[in-house]
């Protein structure tokens, strides 16, 4: 099953406080992360990480990396200092799950998108659910979605309820 989450901030002490998370300390807050993540991923699972994975070294993120279940696909948000340069900043594909309808995955928030004439999703991260979807888009950051990824078929339950796309072709 494919999972998308973003802006986990691990090792972001001050994020913290700037989004008002639940946590006393940056320790706890990245305990509580990987067991919410662990809980709905499995082994098999992959999940797609759009940006602001990490605030740590790079050695402090592959720890926590091999600490989650399942296979990852990284994205370069603007905090990712510890990921390699060749890191890709948008993901596209097409899933079955979604009705075979083009998912575009980026760590901003794009008012258009490949295909969003024809209806086409949109997730994003760095907002931390302070933005408004617009069409079929939706924030996958943590601190939007309760600090748990987001399963490929809560996502299409969700964007399914979305308005469509203000450039829809009609």
């Amino acid at each position: 099953m494919w999972f998308f989450t973003a802006d986990e901030h691990y090792y972001h002490s001050k994020i913290i406080k700037y989004c008002n998370r639940p946590f006393k300390d940056v320790t706890e807050m990245n305990q509580q992360l990987i067991e919410n993540f662990n809980t709905l991923v499995q082994k098999d699972d992959i999940t797609i990480h759009a940006g602001d994975f990490s605030f740590g070294t790079l050695k402090e993120s592959a720890d926590i990396s091999k600490q989650l279940n399942g296979s990852h696909i990284y994205l370069k948000g603007c905090h990712d200092w510890w990921a390699p340069d060749g890191s890709k900043y948008i993901y596209q594909r097409r899933f079955k799950e979604l009705n075979n309808q083009l998912l575009v995955v980026c760590h901003y928030c794009m008012r258009t998108w490949k295909s969003s004439h024809y209806n086409s999703y949109h997730v994003f991260g760095h907002s931390h659910g302070r933005l408004e979807p617009i069409g079929k888009s939706h924030d996958i950051g943590v601190d939007n979605n309760n600090y748990f990824p987001v399963s490929i078929y809560t996502l299409g339950a969700i964007l399914d309820q979305q308005p469509d796309n203000f450039n829809k072709v009609k």
